[in-house]
């Protein structure tokens, strides 16, 4: 095997991870990082991924279909509950919308560049496509309220397939001619788009339904099915695989006859590796000096047209009707980058351009990969401190979502609720929540891992959980719900009953949250010291710096379990994760003498 290639892969995984994980460490656009990497290791780098000698003509076709396996995922997260009232804003974006995208950025790009017209036409109806891999992660990061984040959601996956169908069909009638079969193939696109999407997912549920699929092999058949509703409807239709992939996500999450949320989490997984692999691999397919030649004030001049101008415009004009309230409004207004769909296409055309002869075309891919660079900066930059300015979005989420509702659960509730946290508590005992109710506590009556409960529940200023119930399953079934929300680190719940601990029924490691207090911290000792008149409190510190200092002040059978910095920190103790006592912190504990 080619050395070369092996090394390559291996960069393109090993830099993709690190951009990943520093974003997250640095609270940075990892898309960002994901494109410098590239940059660095491809051919005008270092050279750890020379792409023409590792793909050559396999490259556009990859990542095809990897463009098709992101919007399959994306589709799959589209509840149309979660849109409520705003369906027509999202149709107006996605129409309208990309229209007056498509002219004021082919404007732009003839009159500010120097394209050609039919250069800046083609790469107008490009520049329509924003896309979840791009708004999906920003959204993660931000966490924004309201309908907005639903909106902008929406719009970043249905606009893919649409703005990438509208760019083939410009292309074919600036190559061919052909404008009026173009038009026809609008048509065919919505035809064998839906019909290619619907079949596949139709059948898909017909198999899980009548158990035809073992388990372990629903995942891998629902992305064959996928890739083979897209082949299918290229094969009828150029790039109407894009919409089908996409509307055969569409209908698996909106059909109620089986439960797809191990194929929904299985894709996640495998977004995460696509998007880092698409954006090193492209990235490191650009040229420096093409780069260099168009870093001017002129791009500069451009890109801010299509952040101040193109894209408030088009917003301001499919809002007009008052469904989007004025902050969610300019939210979405300040909220359009471009992602790897853009790149993917405009790659493509790039290269059949040149082979027609068309001048200029070879500043086409330099200008979408600066303009991909300049919008993800811009708006993953000025996002989340516009968000918050707006009230859109919680400068810190240190809250709790505490299920369980019963004496002790209420207790520790109240105790968080004295140091300055917010709190959410659920249970099904109506009894349970209206005694939290009434005592002040914010609650909820119902199962927290319905689906009418995930659409009731707005959770912005939550950032962690305690499951406290008696059942160590249905608090390791909680905790897992809300992984993708709160992240692994802030899940919490109490440890095994002794009747679970060392014998058949206790749950493998990889399915429980971490533990709250420590091991022997389990519901019935809770349940047993709460009887004998331990009390949860919330008390600011100023003694000595130590959990020693403060377990000398409140006895030996006091626990402290949580500890809130000045600054509104949280940390909760856990084994692997002891306490840190300052001067100033807040801390809420269990302990014999309440009125210490």
């Amino acid at each position: 095997m080619d050395d070369t290639f092996v090394v390559g892969i291996v960069s393109v995984a090993v830099l993709g991870g690190s951009a990943q994980w520093l974003g997250w460490r640095l609270k940075l656009p990892s898309i960002l990082l994901l494109l410098i990497f590239g940059m660095l290791a491809g051919p005008d780098g270092v050279g750890l991924i020379p792409t023409e000698a590792m793909f050559g003509d396999l490259l556009l076709p990859l990542v095809a279909i990897a463009v098709a396996i992101l919007l399959f995922e994306g589709g799959l997260t589209l509840h149309l509950p979660e849109l409520g009232d705003q369906l027509r804003v999202v149709g107006r974006l996605v129409t309208l919308g990309a229209a007056i995208t498509w002219g004021f950025s082919a404007l732009a790009a003839h009159y500010v560049l120097g394209l050609s017209w039919p250069l800046a036409i083609l790469i107008g109806s490009i520049l329509t496509v924003t896309g979840p891999t791009v708004v999906i992660p920003l959204l993660r990061q931000i966490r924004p309220t309201g309908p907005g984040g639903a909106v902008l959601k929406w719009e970043g996956i249905l606009i893919d397939p649409i703005g990438a169908v509208l760019a083939v069909l410009v292309f074919e009638a600036l190559v061919d001619g052909a404008v009026a079969s173009a038009f026809g193939g609008i048509g065919k696109t919505l035809v064998f788009g839906s019909l290619f999407g619907l079949l596949p997912a139709f059948l898909l549920v017909i198999c899980l339904e009548r158990y035809w699929i073992p388990d372990h092999l629903h995942s891998a058949s629902a992305l064959a099915l996928a890739l083979l509703g897209y082949a299918l409807a290229n094969g009828f239709q150029h790039e109407s695989g894009l919409l089908a992939v996409t509307v055969m996500g569409v209908a698996l999450a909106n059909q109620d006859r089986v439960d797809i949320t191990h194929i929904t989490e299985f894709k996640e997984n495998l977004q995460i590796l696509i998007i880092s692999a698409l954006f090193v691999v492209l990235a490191a397919g650009v040229e420096w000096s093409a780069l260099a030649e168009l870093i001017n004030l002129r791009f500069a001049l451009f890109l801010a047209i299509l952040v101040l101008l193109v894209r408030p415009l088009a917003v301001s004009l499919c809002t007009l009707d008052g469904r989007l309230k004025g902050s969610d409004r300019l939210f979405v207004a300040a909220m359009a980058p471009r992602g790897v769909v853009a790149a993917a296409v405009t790659a493509v055309f790039a290269l059949r351009l040149e082979e027609e002869g068309f001048a200029g075309a070879e500043q086409l891919v330099p200008i979408m990969f600066l303009v991909i660079a300049g919008s993800v900066a811009i708006y993953g930059l000025i996002g989340r401190p516009l968000a918050l300015r707006l009230g859109l979005a919680e400068r810190n989420p240190n809250g709790f979502l505490i299920i369980g509702a019963h004496p002790f659960a209420r207790g520790l509730a109240k105790a968080l609720q004295g140091a300055g946290l917010p709190i959410f508590v659920v249970d099904t005992n109506p009894g349970l929540v209206r005694l939290a109710s009434e005592g002040g506590l914010p609650a909820y009556h119902g199962s927290v891992l319905s689906d009418q409960a995930s659409q009731d529940l707005d959770l912005p200023v939550i950032g962690n959980l305690l499951a406290l119930t008696a059942n160590d399953e249905v608090n390791a079934l909680s905790a897992r719900h809300y992984l993708h929300l709160f992240g692994r680190q802030n899940l919490f719940q109490l440890a095994p009953g002794r009747g679970l601990q060392g014998d058949s029924s206790k749950l493998a490691p990889g399915l429980r949250a971490r533990v709250l207090g420590s091991a022997s911290l389990t519901y019935e000792e809770l349940q047993r010291r709460y009887a004998s008149g331990h009390r949860f409190i919330s008390e600011r510190w100023t003694g000595e710096v130590g959990v020693g200092a403060w377990a000398r002040e409140h006895g030996e059978e006091a626990i402290p379990l949580i500890v809130v910095r000045p600054s509104g920190a949280v940390t909760v103790g856990s084994p692997g994760q002891a306490l840190d006592i300052r001067a100033g912190d807040t801390v809420v504990a269990m302990t014999a003498k309440p009125d210490s």
